[in-house]
């Protein structure tokens, strides 16, 4: 690895911590604009890497240093991250490199001194890092090495216990692979199939329109990207559009669609529908249009619109509603580093505003209408907790069966560890006749 990617690595980690901005939005930076997509690969790697472990690396940063983490200059820091990065989770860079070259980034001797000394230390310890005790207190040894705060690791031993707690946060704590959405108005699943042989193709397991890649490649460089072929959705989000049963004369409303891969997927299949778009934040409606406009989906339409706030001249005029709420995001841990560090304490809030979106969200159906509800969490409060109170509150609903090759009746918890999706909820809700 180039040690002009290693410095512009540092510049962006440094943007993450001092201005709090998004990972995949730093790696929109001009400072990739000259990088090969190779040398842009092994940045995003590494800047993921260092963003998602920076606790563990910290902890060990500290147990090498006898020193605590707010005595080191931030720099230093993050420097010291950069390094335990490549020689811990980065097997790929000999560790003498790693530690040569990282030593490199210092702005002084008196750096280079301290940074070669932790490295090296971590070298010779690696295979035996001084981690807490597992068995005698199991969840900040799983905070520690998985790099998820405490209060975090303690509400998921409370959902699953240390045992399916356990498999669970290793399932995010891996890389995941590529899943794509096939545009079916343009090219069949099996053709595009074989447009991807040399990328380890496999097919969706609970949807008929879905490939799973099994190596990683930037999606602008597959073939059928430029010609709309396909977009990047996850399996359990496919799923999701797949319980609203779309036929292709419905008309379908997004009300928090935003990045906008359910209204995509559910114009592919209303052909001869109309999908209205709605989401709270105008700036990320581009992102919409212009996978739309890529896609050859002309029965879409964008609008800013607040959730809780219906638009009343669409009152009980959809076939179909998607209620992808707001939540914790508990699930997607994996591809979404930022999220892990959020102060969970705010989730206790979150559930009278799902409710809300939900209540004011049904008021768009036509009778026999179906909506479907669904989060990228696994926190009961944020799930089955809302949609139970809901039905129970409003008679003229009822949940209906998925029609999926996993057992339910009308709502899903998908799991990483179990149905290798993200972790992910799915109700399905009926206005009855």
């Amino acid at each position: 690895m180039q040690n002009n990617l290693r410095k512009i690595t540092l510049e962006l980690l440094r943007s993450y911590e001092e201005e709090g901005r998004y990972v995949n939005l730093l790696l929109s930076s001009p400072k990739l604009s000259s990088l090969t997509s190779e040398e842009i690969s092994s940045v995003t790697a590494l800047l993921y890497t260092v963003v998602e472990k920076k606790m563990t690396y910290d902890y060990l940063i500290c147990a090498f240093s006898k020193r605590s983490i707010s005595e080191i200059d931030v720099y230093i820091r993050d420097v010291l991250r950069i390094g335990l990065c490549q020689i811990i989770d980065m097997k790929s860079i000999p560790d003498f490199a790693a530690v040569n070259e990282t030593v490199k980034l210092a702005r002084h001797k008196g750096e280079s001194g301290f940074i070669n000394a932790i490295l090296r230390r971590a070298v010779k310890e690696k295979e035996n890092l001084p981690f807490p005790d597992k068995k005698r207190n199991f969840a900040r040894y799983m905070s520690i090495v998985h790099s998820i705060p405490l209060p975090t690791v303690k509400l998921f031993v409370e959902i699953f216990g240390e045992e399916e707690c356990e498999a669970f946060i290793a399932s995010i704590s891996k890389e995941q692979p590529l899943s794509l959405t096939v545009n079916e108005n343009k090219i069949s699943r099996s053709a595009l199939f074989e447009k991807l042989e040399k990328f380890d193709p496999s097919l969706s397991k609970y949807t008929d329109n879905g490939i799973i890649l099994g190596k990683s490649v930037s999606p602008k460089k597959l073939p059928g990207f430029s010609e709309g072929e396909f977009f990047i959705q996850d399996e359990a989000s496919r799923l999701a559009v797949k319980a609203l049963e779309i036929d292709s004369s419905n008309d379908i409303i997004d009300v928090c669609a935003a990045p906008g891969g359910k209204t995509l997927l559910a114009a592919i299949k209303a052909t001869d529908g109309m999908v209205y778009s709605f989401d709270l934040h105008a700036s990320k409606l581009s992102l919409i249009e212009e996978s739309s406009k890529r896609l050859g989906l002309s029965n879409i339409i964008v609008a800013e619109n607040d959730a809780t706030s219906p638009k009343p001249e669409l009152k009980e005029t959809m076939d179909r509603v998607i209620c992808d709420v707001p939540c914790s995001g508990l699930g997607v841990f994996a591809k979404k580093p930022d999220l892990r560090y959020k102060d969970i304490s705010s989730i206790s809030e979150l559930p009278l505003l799902q409710y809300e979106i939900l209540e004011k969200s049904v008021s768009y159906l036509k009778k026999d209408g179906i909506l479907v509800y669904s989060t990228c969490t696994i926190n009961p409060l944020e799930n089955e907790a809302v949609t139970d109170k809901f039905i129970n509150e409003h008679p003229e609903f009822s949940y209906e069966k998925i029609g999926v090759d996993i057992e339910n009746c009308g709502k899903i918890t998908l799991l990483p560890h179990k149905h290798a999706t993200d972790g992910f909820y799915i109700a399905k809700l009926r206005k009855n006749k």
